[in-house]
């Protein structure tokens, strides 16, 4: 594809500059654990006094851990519950939630009734984009339901024997990692269906950043339902009580298990053991990076899926060792904080060039801190674009007019982005783009923060 090279040799401080990170503390008073800490009518209330509730100090527990303490239970008494979870639903000791709640259902007086898998699974062994089968849990005899592949929203008939709804799911803070969107459909069926619906919170890996542009509600599919940024910057519990304020008109009886002792500016504190959330997310340095390099999924180039290090590395078989090089400078002149960039060549065993030997960079995080996922992933995606004359998007041809619907279009959430990269634009000016539609989004937060 010929494009008008558009190399930035500087930019200004207002391009350039991280936006502050903000600590917002706020608890609700002394609720005991395990209490409704939002309801359908309290979603939308700002957050009390900064530091007195749950989370404001003492000892990190997880949503679960608070929920299965003594006397929290309660609020599972006489409920028929199912489980919407996978392998990242798990106490700071790796019991798994399944286990935890099927322990206690006679302390709590309450019936497990079926688990809901999301993308991979209630066990995780499928790949990424397989459908998701209904079974019978062998462990616990459960039934399994998918809510990935033909059904992503749980019908009437799959809630007939439930009475309340419990998510447990550990996000990584992108739009298009599908389990929030599975959050959103198994929240507006419960709504629909008069059913209770509890988030045991979790923490979000990126932190309070927010970065990319809104979603184009007309670009709207499973890798991006509603109007959020590329990055939210919101725990799952606290996206949850967004979903229900903005997008579902407060129609769901929703309740919040919030952590307690949790710093939004510095999730990695907790020291959680990592459990891969999918089969390619297996590091916390893969989710410090995905909610960028996960771009590079829309182009003719490998993510690095099929390797070691997936979208920790991007290559392809028709980039020389110059044009690396060419790449990696590229990046460095953009002064991209918290990253450094060196040559890597990688032959995929699955995916996109599979068994070819493929010439690459590989992503090192030097402080996850300061690393910008969306912004870094966009200067990637920019300087293959402008170096190599053999990268195109993935659909080649059907990807041309602004008519056409293309996967960057459905992973950045609008078609600008592909606009600009296709005029020459830098990269900068697309951060500099999406900048207000991402503070006006972190305003909109202010009330569903709860940490």
């Amino acid at each position: 594809m010929n494009r008008t090279p558009s190399r930035p040799t500087e930019h200004s401080d207002a391009e350039g500059a991280r936006p502050a990170r903000r600590r917002v503390l706020a608890g609700l008073g002394a609720l005991p654990a395990g209490a409704v800490l939002a309801t359908a009518g309290t979603a939308q209330a700002a957050p009390a006094e900064k530091g007195r509730g749950p989370s404001g100090g003492g000892e990190f527990r997880l949503g679960v851990e608070r929920l299965v303490e003594p006397g929290a239970l309660e609020t599972l008494r006489d409920q028929r519950v199912g489980l919407i979870t996978n392998p990242t639903g798990t106490d700071r000791e790796l019991r798994s939630t399944i286990d935890l709640l099927v322990a206690a259902q006679e302390e709590g007086g309450f019936t497990m009734s079926a688990l809901f898998g999301p993308e991979h699974g209630v066990r995780g062994a499928e790949p990424a984009g397989g459908a998701v089968e209904d079974y019978i849990d062998e462990k616990t005899g459960l039934p399994v339901r998918s809510l990935y592949g033909e059904t992503q929203k749980p019908t009437p008939e799959m809630l007939e024997d439930v009475d309340v709804l419990i998510f447990d799911i550990q996000d990584i803070g992108a739009r298009f990692y599908t389990y929030i969107w599975t959050l959103y459909y198994a929240m507006e069926s419960a709504g629909e269906n008069d059913k209770r619906f509890i988030v045991l919170d979790r923490p979000n890996p990126l932190g309070t950043d927010v970065e990319g542009f809104l979603l184009d509600p007309e670009l709207s599919t499973f890798v991006g339902l509603r109007e959020i940024p590329q990055t939210h910057g919101l725990t799952v519990g606290e996206l949850a009580l967004l979903f229900n304020g903005e997008f579902l008109d407060g129609a769901v009886t929703l309740e919040v298990i919030e952590m307690s002792g949790y710093d939004p500016e510095d999730p990695s504190a907790h020291d959680l053991p990592w459990v891969l959330p999918s089969p390619n997310i297996p590091t916390p340095e893969t989710a410090a990076v995905y909610a960028g390099t996960g771009l590079l999924e829309s182009l003719n180039v490998s993510e690095g899926r099929g390797t070691t290090t997936p979208f920790l590395w991007f290559g392809a078989p028709f980039i020389t060792e110059a044009q690396v090089d060419t790449i990696i400078a590229d990046l460095q002149d953009a002064e991209l904080p918290g990253v450094l960039f060196r040559p890597m060549f990688a032959t995929p065993t699955t995916s996109k060039h599979e068994g070819e030997f493929c010439g690459g960079v590989q992503l090192h995080v030097t402080d996850a801190d300061a690393y910008e996922p969306v912004r870094t992933g966009v200067h990637v995606v920019s300087a293959l674009l402008r170096n190599v004359e053999e990268v195109d998007w993935r659909e080649g041809e059907d990807c041309r007019t602004e008519d056409d619907v293309c996967w960057i279009d459905s992973l950045s959430g609008t078609k600008r982005t592909r606009q600009m990269l296709e005029e020459g634009a830098s990269a900068e000016a697309i951060v500099t783009a999406w900048r207000r539609e991402a503070r006006r989004f972190e305003l909109i937060t202010q009330r569903y923060r709860r940490y």
